[in-house]
């Protein structure tokens, strides 16, 4: 039995059979997948009044570990954004109450980013129910084929990252 995937190769073989299609048996699961589990995090994440990014920037401050709190250049750093994006995300998140933002005591010019007791309830909330979500998507394989899995995946995720 095959999936989607399987009849675009098989297309394509019939086609092109001069091409090694080998990647896109590969690649296209991967983003395949990579659409479901989109969806599995917005819907996680909604039902606790966040978008993707606003998880992104509470679960940063709540992996830092006590008092949870990071400066706006660590959380640049941590959720890959620019200076202008963390700044809005901030606001927008500050505004919701799920996180304070403080002067920096040891950089007068800096300032401290904390999550709230809000905050924490919903990263932590939306953390559990994603996780449920997540196991639904790979219960198909058992426990040393997910692990396969992910080694694999690490291996290529790692060549990306060095080139």
């Amino acid at each position: 039995m095959g999936d989607e995937v399987d009849r675009i190769v098989s297309a394509w073989k019939r086609e092109r059979p001069d091409l090694d299609v080998t990647p896109l048996e590969i690649l296209s699961r991967i983003t395949r997948v990579a659409r479901q589990l989109d969806i599995a995090r917005r819907n996680a994440f909604s039902h606790h009044g966040l978008e993707t990014w606003g998880f992104d920037v509470l679960a940063a401050l709540r992996r830092a570990g006590k008092p949870y709190q990071l400066t706006p250049g660590q959380l640049m750093h941590e959720t890959l954004v620019s200076s202008g994006t963390i700044t809005h995300r901030l606001d927008l998140l500050e505004g919701a109450g799920f996180l304070s933002r403080s002067a920096d005591p040891s950089d007068g010019r800096g300032s401290l980013v904390k999550l709230s007791s809000l905050g924490i309830k919903a990263v932590d909330e939306s953390m559990a129910d994603l996780l449920l979500r997540e196991r639904e998507l790979i219960n198909s394989l058992d426990s040393s084929q997910q692990k396969v899995l992910a080694n694999l995946l690490g291996a290529v995720l790692n060549t990306l990252d060095q080139g």
